[in-house]
């Protein structure tokens, strides 16, 4: 247990802040399986809306240090991946 009013307080702030990075990775989750359905259906606009609220999601969470850059760079760059045969077919 806490032995001041500021440890007591610290508690809160961690309980408050678990709280809102569990709510921002639960989002980032939806958002990839909503990519992931958007692709498996074969529409483009929707993949490339889908990709593109994901990514702004990931960016985000970073800048607040929620995820790890070097994860945001990792989902981006498979995201790319996955896109390049939407962008080839998109281009013929």
């Amino acid at each position: 247990m806490a032995n001041s009013k500021a440890a007591l307080k610290y508690i809160r702030k961690t309980a408050t802040r678990t709280l809102r990075n569990r709510q921002v990775k639960s989002r980032l989750k939806t958002l990839a399986r909503k990519v992931d359905q958007a692709k498996e259906s074969g529409d483009s606009e929707a993949f490339s809306s889908a990709s593109r609220n994901y990514i702004a999601e990931l960016e985000r969470a970073a800048g607040k240090g929620i995820v790890h850059a070097n994860k945001v760079s990792r989902h981006k760059s498979r995201l790319a991946a996955k896109a390049m045969p939407e962008v080839a077919a998109d281009a013929s």
